[in-house]
């Protein structure tokens, strides 16, 4: 138990750190774009007068230590600044696109487990057969195919082609539960490559597990085969699917970006995409921590997770 504990204080402060690290990192980036951005926000008006107005205003007259301190200050209290584009609070970007954001990555998760995991049994169930070789073929064909490109191929087909779901997201609004239509595509790019990687990862841990010699003794003692794959031979290949699990809900950070490009989902990638072209820095830098922070927690999750499963050698006593 004190070792546990001692593990979970070090991993905890290994958190705090990483989560200063992208504190210091993201606002180390923007000052780094290239070009001044009072000019480029002043490209209609760009009156000497009106771009010091815009320096001013984004505190850009002031030394760097000293907007890093009253930015970090500002973020422990909640407070991710004002947009520089529309004069509103960032949190309110953040709050208007977390929602489709949300609905996306949590209903790629919940079919994610069920169907990675139905796939890499069923493989290994069959090693050698036709559904392992069948399985085996189709994720890592599909795992080679780039998200955005796959997407393209799921709009031609199923939205301009056969006319069976809509292309895009546009005049839907926010609410996109009440369109289930809408997410259909969407998802299926999301799951693409995820459900490739862990079900492999599930298949191989599952076939280890059954050639080990404590999955023959089971059946020796008459244990049923459902009972010996999904109690004794799962759960131990569990960890290195759970850590690649918590990988993936990180990554879909990253696809969630291209898929909302793709289909035109106002989601955070959107607010994003938006804020990078309009040069809005604090909007950048608000989405850049809480994108970054979440990459922080999923990661401790995932370290949680795989200490909890991890096999433990020696026999009980």
């Amino acid at each position: 138990m004190s070792s546990l504990r001692s593990w979970l204080a070090r991993r905890l402060l290994l958190g705090v750190a990483q989560t200063v690290a992208v504190v210091l990192l993201v606002f180390a980036l923007t000052e780094a774009l290239p070009g001044d951005a009072a000019v480029a926000l002043a490209a209609d008006n760009p009156d000497p007068e009106r771009i010091k107005q815009i320096r001013e205003a984004m505190d850009l007259d002031r030394p760097a230590i000293e907007r890093l301190g009253d930015w970090a200050a500002g973020l422990l209290h909640g407070d991710f600044g004002t947009s520089l584009a529309s004069g509103r609070p960032v949190a309110d970007y953040l709050s208007d696109g977390f929602g489709p954001t949300l609905l996306l990555a949590g209903l790629t998760v919940a079919l994610l487990i069920p169907v990675a995991v139905g796939l890499g049994v069923l493989a290994a169930r069959r090693e050698g057969g036709a559904a392992d070789r069948l399985i085996s073929s189709v994720t890592l064909g599909v795992y080679a195919v780039p998200e955005f490109a796959f997407g393209v191929l799921l709009v031609t087909v199923f939205a301009l082609r056969l006319d069976w779901l809509p292309p895009t997201a546009v005049g839907y609004g926010t609410d996109l539960a009440s369109h289930p239509a809408v997410l259909v595509l969407p998802v299926i790019v999301l799951l693409s490559r995820p459900v490739c990687s862990i079900s492999r990862l599930v298949r191989a841990g599952m076939i280890d597990a059954l050639s080990a010699p404590y999955a023959a003794q089971a059946r020796r003692y008459g244990v049923s085969g459902a009972r010996v794959r999904y109690a004794h031979a799962l759960p131990n290949a569990v960890a290195p699917a759970a850590q690649q699990l918590a990988r993936t809900v990180d990554w879909l950070l990253c696809g969630v970006i291209v898929v909302e490009a793709l289909f035109i989902i106002p989601g955070l990638g959107t607010v994003l995409m938006d804020a990078v072209a309009a040069r809005d820095v604090p909007v950048v830098q608000g989405l850049a921590v809480i994108f970054g922070l979440i990459a922080v927690v999923l990661n401790l999750a995932a370290d949680l997770v795989a200490h909890r499963f991890a096999p433990r050698t020696g026999v009980a006593a």
